[in-house]
């Protein structure tokens, strides 16, 4: 069984560049949102799920809620991880939680999550794809450390490449 930490995708590497700091030096909070967004489309990309094949199939994922929480500040040049995982999976939405971690001391800057809404198109509600939530649904257990009877993530590469 496979750690949370060693699912694909499920850490992405932040260097804070100089134009994301603030007057204080330390990263603006609005980055944080950014990087989240990051972690999440990485963790989706490498485990067969991209938010480019899905829009290709009129499918749209748009941020329905957001949280944020600040603990500390990270600073310019600093070297952050953002850890994503998926925690939650309905038929029409998605639940993303996400820590933003300074590498070198592994201190907590901020946590927060995301919740994703299926539409189509036209932004009418529609469900999350088959495929696309089996692989959702697979990233959740592997979070969770729970097996899935599944080699995690076993996504199906082609439909959403």
């Amino acid at each position: 069984m496979m750690t949370a930490e060693e699912i694909p995708g499920s850490r992405t590497e932040i260097r804070v560049r100089y134009a994301e700091t603030d007057q204080m030096g330390h990263a603006h909070h609005m980055n944080y949102l950014a990087w989240f967004e990051l972690g999440r489309t990485e963790l989706m990309r490498v485990n067969g799920v991209s938010y480019a094949g899905l829009e290709d199939e009129g499918i749209l994922l748009p941020v329905a809620h957001a949280e944020l929480d600040y603990r500390q500040g990270a600073g310019y040049d600093e070297l952050v991880w953002i850890r994503s995982r998926v925690k939650q999976v309905r038929s029409r939405t998605v639940t993303f939680a996400y820590e933003a971690v300074r590498a070198e001391d592994e201190a907590l800057l901020a946590r927060g999550t995301t919740t994703l809404v299926c539409t189509d198109s036209d932004l009418r509600l529609r469900r999350i794809p088959a495929d696309a939530q089996r692989v959702l649904e697979q990233l959740k257990r592997a979070a969770e450390g729970e097996s899935s009877g599944d080699d995690v993530p076993a996504p199906d590469r082609e439909r959403f490449s």
